[in-house]
């Protein structure tokens, strides 16, 4: 049987959309990229600069398009937003956000036929609640990227302080996409060794609030230095992409729209979850300890809250 060509559609042609469609090709996920934005011309030239490389990549169709194109779309991500400025919350920009996730939802909703959304917009976890519920689409078929990016860096800050190859740690940091998240300590562990013990038998001494406050406030200080973050939330993007098209029912901690979880309900905030082709497909319970159960849930209430305050 013929394969169904793949295609992915980007909302947002900015730092960010443009980075991702990048990471996208270079990794030859699909074999058509769509790249819309309102400004017309800087899609049309993204999208160009991405096929004139195209000859190291494989055999792709990158073009700029309008909402008619996301048609037959595997998977439709939305960067489109406002960017954090410096000394900025993501909670911050929600206000101004919010309205550009409404227009965009409306534009999607007249052309959608299928395929995941995949929300990269900040504050990450507000936008994919707003989208999940004015789409009316299945639970679970809006999922942002939530704490994925976090918990790469909250990897890498660990890989620096043990002198280990980050492939050889593992462990996740859950809750929002921003300054509640906490690191699920119990889920740590190096090689499968469990992490006080892998210090202990390398006489290494781990400050962990060290390592969390590095994880929570690296993104501000990549936007302090170069005025925003965009190479590793593509990477990241372009990796939870190849799990979605492959429908490889990955576990990542993507935020999505919880129901009844750890006595959590209507909130969209960051849990490990299996990714496929249908976006979240289902939410593992995992085994929190009480304190990290607790911490999940004190996220959940702030953003909820939030919402409430925003009337979403």
């Amino acid at each position: 049987m013929e394969r169904k060509p793949t295609k992915i559609s980007i909302i947002g042609a900015g730092a960010v959309g443009s980075s991702v469609a990048f990471s996208i090709a270079t990794q030859r996920l699909v074999s058509e990229i769509v790249i819309i934005d309102v400004n017309t011309e800087k899609a049309e030239g993204e999208a160009m600069d991405i096929s004139h490389g195209i000859i190291t990549m494989g055999s792709m169709n990158i073009h700029a398009g309008s909402y008619a194109d996301i048609v037959d779309s595997d998977l439709i991500i939305i960067t489109a937003g406002v960017g954090r400025k410096p000394g900025e919350t993501r909670l911050d920009l929600a206000a101004k956000n919010i309205s550009i996730a409404r227009d965009v939802t409306q534009n999607i909703m007249k052309h959608y036929n299928g395929g995941a959304i995949m929300v990269v917009s900040n504050p990450v976890d507000v936008i994919t609640y707003l989208i999940q519920k004015e789409s009316g689409l299945p639970a679970g078929r809006v999922f942002g990227t939530g704490t994925v990016l976090d918990s790469a860096r909250f990897r890498y800050f660990l890989s620096t302080r043990l002198d280990a190859d980050i492939r050889n740690i593992h462990g996740f940091t859950a809750g929002e996409h921003g300054e509640s998240q906490f690191a699920v300590w119990s889920s740590v562990h190096v090689s499968g060794m469990r992490l006080d013990s892998f210090c202990a038998k390398r006489g290494i001494v781990l400050d962990k609030d060290e390592v969390m406050k590095d994880t929570v406030s690296s993104g501000a200080q990549v936007i302090k230095r170069k005025g925003v973050t965009n190479y590793a939330i593509a990477a990241i993007a372009a990796e939870l992409a190849g799990t979605v098209v492959k429908n490889k029912h990955s576990i990542f901690s993507v935020s999505s729209v919880l129901h009844d979880y750890c006595g959590i309900d209507n909130v969209a905030i960051s849990v490990p979850s299996f990714v496929g082709e249908d976006g979240v497909t289902g939410n593992l319970v995992y085994d929190f300890t009480d304190e990290e159960a607790e911490k999940l849930r004190n996220s959940a209430k702030q953003l909820r809250a939030f919402l409430d305050s925003l009337n979403i």
